[in-house]
Parts: C-alpha cells; sequence; structure tokens
C-alpha cells in the first residue's frame, strides 16, 4: 500500500506542471516520492520494486498523454506503455548501479542517464519527446528565460538537481546523522538546497523583467483558423469549399484594402492535392492564385498534403509507395509560400510522427508492413531544413506540427538565417483534451530558446502569437471559426543556444557514457562482502 501511496503522489506531482498552467515548479520535487520508494526497497530488501516504478511511469505517461488515444488508439497505449517501460528500465539500471557505485554517484548517474535518454529521443526514429521534463514548465515560462542559453534539456537538469538536493536533505533530516552535525553545516545544507532550486528562478525572473524585444522590422499577419472537422474533412465538405471557406475568411479581414503588406497563414494539411512536379497546375493552388491577384501585396503561407510522382522501374525510395508498373509515388506533409505571381517555395516536414506518417526504420518494418496490409504511413521529409521567403525575400522558418516539440532542431530554422518563426498545425485530432493546450505552450519554449517571435496557426485552435520572452500575447479560441491579425517582430540575433547547440544534453550524455563505461568495468569486478 505505502509504495502505491509514493507511485501516485509522484504521478500526481509529475502531472500537474503539464497540464495546469503555472505549476512547473512541482517537477522540483517530483520525483522525491520514487526516490524514497527506492530507499524503503533497500532498507526493507524489497524484490520486484521494478513493477513499482512501471506501475508510478504508467500513470504519468497516462495522466498527460492519455489523449493520444483519440487520434489512434493502438498508437496512444503504445506510446504510453513503451515510454513507461522505457523510464522504469532507467531507475531499474539506476538501482543496479547502486550496488557499485554507492549513493551519491549512483543518483549523479541516474540523473545523467534520463537526459542522454532524453536527448536519444530527439534524434531515434521513434521518437516521442513530449514528456522531457524541461517541458514541465512550458506553461510557466517566466521562471525558464535562461533556456536561450540551455534549450530545455538544461531544465530537465535543473530538475534533477533539485530532486536529489532536496532528497538528499530529508534523508539528513530523518537520519540519525543531523543530531550530530554542527549547525553550521546544517545551515549549509539548507542553503545549498535553497540555491540550486531558486537560483535558476531568480536568474530568469531577473532576465524576464529586463528582455526587450528585439525588431527589425515587423511583419503582418493574419491566421486563419477554419474549424474544419478532420474526421469529416473528405466527407462533409469538397476541397473547393474548404478554400472557399477560408478564403471568405481573410477577404472579411482584409475587404477593399488591396494595397495591404501582410502574411496570411492557413494550418497544417489545408489542402490536399498539391502535386509536388506540377504545382501551379493543382487546383488549390489555381485558387488561391485567383484571390491573390486581388492582394497583390499579401503572401500566403499555408499546409499541404503533398504527392510526387516519380517514374521508375525500381522503387526510388525505401518511402515510395508502387501505384502501377514503373510509377511509384512520395507523399509529404509540406508547408507552401506564395503569392500572386505564381512564385512557391515548399519544405517537407521532417520530424514525423509514427505511424500516422512515418514507419520507422523501414529497412527492418517496411516488409512487415507490407504483410499487414499497408497500415503505417509512408511519408517523407527533407534532408536538411529549408525556409519561405515573403515578396521582399523576408525569410520564415516553419515548423509543420510535431516539428515545434523539437527544440534544437528548430534551431536550425534561425541558422539558416529565419528572423521570425511560424507553426502551423492540426490539433483537432485530439479532441478537447490537454494535448492541444501542451502542444501550444511547447512553441512558447521555441520562442525562448531561439528569442524569435511566432505566429502559430492552428485548424481548430488555438492560433496565437507569441513573443520573443514565450508570452501569448494574443490568441483564438478552441474549436471556433476565428482569424487572428497581429505583427511579428523581426530579429537576426541568434542565442547562445542557437549558436552552440544542446551543450546541457551533449556534455550530460558523454558523462552517462564515461560512468557507464566505468559501471561495466566495475560489473566484472566482485563486490566485497
Amino acid at each position: 500500500m505505502l509504495f502505491f501511496i509514493l507511485a501516485l503522489l509522484f504521478a500526481i506531482f509529475m502531472s500537474l506542471p503539464f497540464l495546469v498552467p503555472h505549476l512547473g515548479f512541482m517537477a522540483l520535487f517530483g520525483f522525491i516520492p520514487l526516490l524514497l520508494m527506492d530507499t524503503i526497497a533497500e532498507l526493507r530488501r524489497k524484490k520486484c520494486i521494478f513493477v513499482w516504478y512501471f506501475i508510478a511511469f504508467l500513470m504519468w505517461n497516462a495522466a498527460t498523454t492519455f489523449w493520444v488515444c483519440n487520434a489512434t488508439i493502438g498508437g496512444g497505449i503504445a506510446a504510453i506503455v513503451l515510454n513507461s517501460l522505457q523510464m522504469a528500465a532507467i531507475f531499474g539500471v539506476f538501482r543496479l548501479s547502486r550496488k557499485r557505485f554507492g549513493n551519491l554517484l549512483s543518483y549523479v548517474f541516474l540523473a545523467l542517464m534520463w537526459i542522454a535518454w532524453e536527448r536519444f529521443y530527439y534524434f531515434s526514429d521513434i521518437s516521442w519527446p513530449w514528456l522531457t521534463l524541461g517541458n514541465a514548465f512550458a506553461r510557466s515560462v517566466q521562471d525558464v528565460q535562461w533556456y536561450e542559453y540551455t534549450g530545455v534539456l538544461g531544465g530537465s537538469l535543473w530538475i534533477w538537481m533539485s530532486n536529489i538536493s532536496i532528497f538528499y536533505f530529508i534523508m539528513f533530516l530523518l537520519g540519525d546523522s543531523l543530531k550530530e552535525m554542527k549547525a553550521s553545516i546544517k545551515i549549509g545544507l539548507f542553503l545549498l538546497c535553497v540555491v540550486v532550486v531558486g537560483s535558476p528562478i531568480i536568474l530568469s525572473r531577473v532576465i524576464y523583467t529586463g528582455y526587450e524585444e528585439v525588431s527589425e522590422g515587423k511583419v503582418n499577419v493574419l491566421l486563419g483558423q477554419p474549424n474544419i472537422d478532420p474526421y469529416q474533412k473528405f466527407h462533409s465538405m469538397s476541397q473547393t469549399e474548404q478554400s472557399d471557406l477560408l478564403l471568405n475568411q481573410f477577404k472579411t479581414e482584409l475587404g477593399d484594402s488591396s494595397d495591404r503588406k501582410i502574411l496570411l497563414v492557413a494550418p497544417e494539411t489545408f489542402t490536399n492535392d498539391i502535386v509536388v512536379n506540377d504545382i501551379a497546375g493543382s487546383t488549390s493552388f489555381g485558387h488561391f492564385q485567383k484571390f491573390l491577384s486581388s492582394y497583390p501585396n499579401a503572401d500566403f503561407l499555408f499546409g499541404a498534403s503533398s504527392y510526387e510522382y516519380v517514374s521508375s522501374v525500381e522503387a526510388p525510395s525505401l518511402t515510395a509507395r508502387n501505384i502501377r508498373k514503373g510509377l511509384w509515388v512520395e507523399t509529404h506533409n509540406s508547408a507552401l509560400m506564395t503569392d500572386y505571381t505564381g512564385r512557391h517555395e515548399i519544405f517537407h516536414k521532417s520530424k514525423l510522427v509514427v505511424g500516422t506518417e512515418l514507419t520507422p526504420y523501414p529497412r527492418v518494418f517496411n516488409k512487415l508492413d507490407e504483410l499487414l496490409g499497408g497500415v503505417m504511413a509512408h511519408c517523407s521529409g527533407q534532408d536538411e531544413i529549408s525556409l519561405l521567403h515573403l515578396q521582399d525575400g523576408t525569410p520564415i522558418g516553419c515548423a509543420v506540427c510535431y516539428e515545434s516539440v523539437f527544440g534544437e532542431y528548430c534551431t536550425g530554422y534561425v541558422k539558416k538565417g529565419a528572423r521570425a518563426l511560424a507553426v502551423i498545425t492540426n490539433d483537432a485530432w485530439w479532441g478537447n483534451t490537454p494535448g492541444f493546450l501542451q502542444h501550444l505552450s511547447y512553441s512558447s519554449l521555441r520562442a525562448i530558446e531561439t528569442r524569435r517571435d511566432i505566429a502559430r496557426c492552428a485548424n481548430t485552435g488555438i492560433s496565437a502569437f507569441i513573443n520573443q520572452r514565450g508570452d501569448i500575447v494574443d490568441k483564438t479560441n478552441w474549436w471556433m471559426r476565428e482569424t487572428l491579425e497581429g505583427s511579428i517582430n523581426l530579429s537576426s540575433r541568434e542565442t547562445f543556444f542557437v549558436k552552440y547547440g544542446d551543450i546541457a544534453g551533449l556534455v550530460s550524455t558523454a558523462l552517462f557514457l564515461m560512468l557507464l563505461l566505468i559501471l561495466i568495468i566495475k560489473a566484472f569486478i566482485p563486490v566485497k562482502k
């Protein structure tokens, strides 16, 4: 019963930061119930503790990401269970390390191992970094302004340092050694705990208060939120009707101001008929060109399910699907920029969602997918980030949906020269759950890491403008047809995180590998009884 209570407390403490605004601080002590559980199990020589680790992580994952099941029941359950197993495995290795490393070093090993695992998740084919610990502060942005130096894995490191510091202080309070300590040592331990937990918050508040928005010009933006139910998208409305709906929204806001210089933005996968080999010949593209002829100073950024046809005897790539003999098709989730001249640029989403967009490790799983009848998607992305440009040449980086969760990836837009960022997404698959709010909040972290204004356009909400401090300046309502007009600042400044990348994650990973090697060596040395 005690272990269940501790597992439940852990799940509550770690879930609330992802579910309720301004509760990010709870992650600073959220792991203490699990650390206490481990200590009690050690003292009682309790076996099968791995099961309790798994139960604790299963409750946390289910409470925070249950909404994935709205889009795919099988995929949602798999994500929750597999993520929980990996987290439990980390604690299992930590428990084994205590026999070789002793107490303090084993806790350091645990923290470094966790962060190394989070970093690995950012680059693997099967990638689910939604619950990266540093994301716990996505709705508490005033506390993590220093992410411009470290990124979210710096937040993960802070969370572990705080949990371990508080846990050790609790152990001293409960232990007999406290009675024998000098008062100065007791005060020192307490102050150390306060510094580790509190100083990053104080530093962040100072940065937040003193930060001045960098503005090297502005771009006026009009976000279109058409509010089309994706489950009815291809049944209740034709693509022409959907395009008319959105363009009429824009027309209502623009009126007769044909000379307005403005960027119009539509959400992810708004159209489904863009052929990469012949973009100008696509029906939707022609529809948009006719509209833009009345607004020659407007640029239009929109999302599209796009297709590229390839004539080839053999498969041109691992992701291509065969249509008929000699003809293959590549599918993409794309962002396009155009204007009244017919000029167009296209960017294909690279960070793809496993199952619904991507068959992971295709050399291994493609044959299995074929045996199952092609149940997994075969989208392909770009090998390298590219930017989209306004008529005047202003470069914009556009993250497509899931890409906005990947901090170091998004710095690539800025390194390429993006002076502002856009995010286009369709979060309606999850319904009215915490999912779309979590996804929105992660864009605030990208704004802090890159110090770029962000214009975020979502099909059913929430569309928003986010400033360089990560504040949501203005936003639409959920599940309402709306437009939202605002402006975003342009900047060419590069943050430390943009210039040098994820140093916190790299250093933590390197130290973890070093300790892992030592642990493996020690495993062959008999433990003295």
